[in-house]
């Protein structure tokens, strides 16, 4: 979906919508094996006038050479059936040659090059036999496989069907996601009046009105007006989310009650939807392990198949008849075809994704699922991961004569305007809840992993934590300290000419969702480590109501790098964190899990993201995962292992004792590990 307007995604000619399939128009084109191309009406067409061709075939022809009760015949009805079906061969049969001649152009000779060497096969010979009865009067009479030709092209295009109609409803999550922006929005104009517009044509900037019930038709920042949300089909969440004057919204959510009218910050591949398009799209594209497993089981499939069916044609030639040599060497071709294997993984992954992304959990690179179960550590961040990150001061003190609380607290404020950490936060509501004056401080940098500094009034200050007091040798009143930071907060420290002057303790909330986490990966055999930049006793103490989890605090983002790669030493690792500060880390893991809320959700370092930010989705991610690659293993046996029996019993190794498979029976053998393959996949669930 990169590059598209996600505003006109209703509306566009091509629209991408899985790992091998566009839409054009009205018309669903899906990139068949060897790179050969074909639209659901064309398909349909095909497996309609093969069906309606195979009736008259039926009729007219003798089923494995024997006369049928029903069968029709009259003088040139043989050469009738050879017409018919030289119409079924050359034209419904015309995707398969495609097909086969892209894949060996590929060197890579798989599902097409079987289907067109056996209905070739079967067409060549039954062409041979009418010739030969009707010409040449040859006796006894050849047997022709105009039937077996006629079933198999109508089950092979009816399995390619079936295939086409299965991933489109595994890989339908992106159509889902652009169906929820509305075609037409009410633009505010500069006069005031509303004017309906195209959705395409909102740009940012633009003010939007939106009624009670209508859809948000574009990511934005409310400017008048309340209202209750519906983020559930753009989230995940349930709940209605209570939305007020500054609030973000979200493209494709629902106003659920009352008017409000924002300004649009987002569309076209700015907007939300869009981005989770392109995780979605992407991950579905993205080759993984497994399916380079499978072609490469395609491969060995279709030499195995080649060879028996050569050493059943030669020897059911020397031991029976050519005839009956053909018929096993076809039926051989025919029951190992890899369509089903072809089939596994694709859409094993497509339900995946989908199923993810409607979940709330967009998977940018689904091959860091595919190691789940060698995972058995969880780095984890905390603040803004496992607790909220909605800092309150909890305690404010001045150890400065020439400081009130008040001065140090407006201090703070002027320094921390200009940052959007959640502590920066926590001081400016705390002023002005109590009205205190700030100035606008000067020169504010960042102190990395320590702080902020800046100029007031001409004097220079620092904000800092405990250990930056120590590295210097600044004094403090460590009782303070102490007492603030035993109950939970995130202690700072205001420092000017190498002086404490004041300290401030701000608290935190846990997440509701984070010990039901931390108690899930305990009994799943992945130990919980927190990683924190705060210091050790505010460590401790969440630590403590998490519950059994370990922790390592005062560290900088590349102290948690390190980490990551100290652990990988002795097991997988995933690392979940807010996607900024951790960007090294969740880069660096085996599994980077990144949690950010709305619009803030695209994080280029992670391999999932969870829109939530609610950590107990964690527990959705991994149980997904490892079901997921359940279902990977067993649709590459449905797919591939019954073959070790099928094939020996196709070329006629068991012929003696009377069991025979036919063409016709392959075909359907063939077809219906297909369907058993795609209804597996679809069995997929998430708890």
């Amino acid at each position: 979906m990169k590059g598209m307007n996600m505003s006109n995604m209703k509306s566009m000619k091509h629209m991408k919508m899985g790992k091998n399939m566009t839409m054009k128009g009205k018309h669903m084109i899906m990139k068949m094996p060897g790179g050969v191309t074909m639209d659901m009406t064309g398909l349909k067409q095909k497996f309609w006038l093969s069906l309606i061709l195979m009736v008259p075939i039926i009729l007219m022809s003798p089923f494995m050479g024997m006369k049928m009760p029903y069968e029709i015949t009259f003088p040139g009805s043989d050469w009738a059936v050879a017409v018919i079906s030289s119409v079924l061969f050359f034209y419904c049969g015309l995707p398969f040659f495609h097909g086969a001649l892209g894949e060996m152009k590929q060197h890579k000779p798989a599902m097409m090059s079987l289907i067109s060497m056996g209905i070739t096969v079967a067409y060549v010979y039954s062409v041979y036999a009418v010739i030969a009865n009707n010409i040449f009067d040859v006796r006894p009479r050849v047997m022709n496989f105009f039937v077996e030709l006629a079933t198999l092209v109508v089950i092979m295009l009816l399995g390619h069907w079936i295939e086409m109609d299965t991933i489109m409803d595994a890989g339908s999550a992106v159509n889902k996601l652009a169906a929820l922006l509305p075609d037409v929005a009410h633009l505010v104009q500069a006069n005031g009046k509303i004017k309906d517009v195209k959705v395409a044509q909102l740009k940012p900037g633009d003010q939007v009105m939106i009624e009670a019930g209508e859809k948000i038709p574009a990511d934005g920042k409310i400017l008048k007006g309340s209202s209750m949300v519906n983020e559930s089909l753009v989230t995940g969440e349930s709940k209605l989310v209570k939305k007020h004057v500054k609030d973000q919204v979200i493209g494709g959510s629902t106003n659920d009650e009352g008017s409000i009218q924002i300004k649009v910050t987002g569309t076209g591949k700015s907007g939300f939807l869009s981005r989770v398009m392109d995780l979605v799209s992407s991950a579905q594209s993205h080759k993984s392990a497994k399916e380079n497993m499978a072609d490469k089981v395609s491969g060995y499939l279709f030499y195995a198949a080649l060879a028996a069916a050569i050493i059943a044609f030669v020897a059911w030639s020397i031991v029976h008849s050519v005839a009956f040599a053909i018929s096993m060497a076809v039926s051989a071709l025919v029951i190992a075809c890899p369509h089903a294997l072809g089939l596994a993984v694709p859409l094993v992954v497509s339900r995946t994704t989908s199923l993810a992304a409607t979940h709330g959990l967009l998977i940018r690179n689904r091959n860091a699922l595919e190691d789940i179960n060698h995972i058995h550590y969880a780095l984890m961040d905390k603040t803004g991961t496992l607790t909220e990150g909605k800092f309150k001061v909890n305690g404010l003190k001045s150890f400065d004569s020439h400081y009130s609380d008040a001065k140090v607290l407006s201090i703070l404020a002027s320094i921390e305007q200009s940052s959007s950490h959640p502590l920066a936060t926590g001081i400016m509501n705390a002023a002005k809840a109590k009205h205190v004056k700030f100035d606008k401080a000067s020169n504010v940098s960042q102190i990395t992993g320590v702080g902020l500094k800046g100029s007031v009034n001409g004097q220079e200050y620092e904000i800092v934590a405990r250990k930056y007091l120590r590295k210097h040798h600044i004094s403090f009143d460590s009782t303070v300290f102490n007492t603030l930071a035993s109950r939970g907060n995130s202690v700072s420290f205001l420092v000017t000419n190498n002086k404490a002057v004041g300290i401030v303790g701000e608290g935190d909330q846990i997440k509701p969702g984070s010990k039901r986490l931390i108690r899930f990966l305990n009994r799943h055999d992945i130990q919980p480590v927190m990683l924190t930049g705060d210091n050790p006793i505010v460590a401790k103490k969440v630590a403590h109501d998490l519950g059994d989890i370990s922790y390592q605090a005062g560290l900088l983002p590349s102290d948690k790098q390190k980490l990551v790669a100290k652990y990988q030493k002795k097991s997988g690792v995933m690392f979940i964190g807010d996607g900024v500060n951790d960007a090294p880390s969740l880069a660096k893991a085996n599994l980077g899990i990144a949690i950010g809320s709305g619009t803030d959700v695209a994080i280029e370092s992670a391999d999932v993201v969870l829109v939530n930010s609610d950590p107990k989705d964690v527990i959705s991610l991994v149980d997904l995962a490892r079901h997921s690659n359940i279902k990977m293993v067993e649709n590459l046996w449905w797919g591939a292992g019954y073959n070790i029996v099928a094939i020996p019993l196709a070329a006629g190794l068991l012929a003696f004792a009377g069991i025979v498979i036919t063409p016709t029976v392959g075909a359907i053998v063939m077809t219906l590990s297909t369907v058993v393959v795609a209804i597996n996949a679809m069995t997929l669930r998430i708890k």
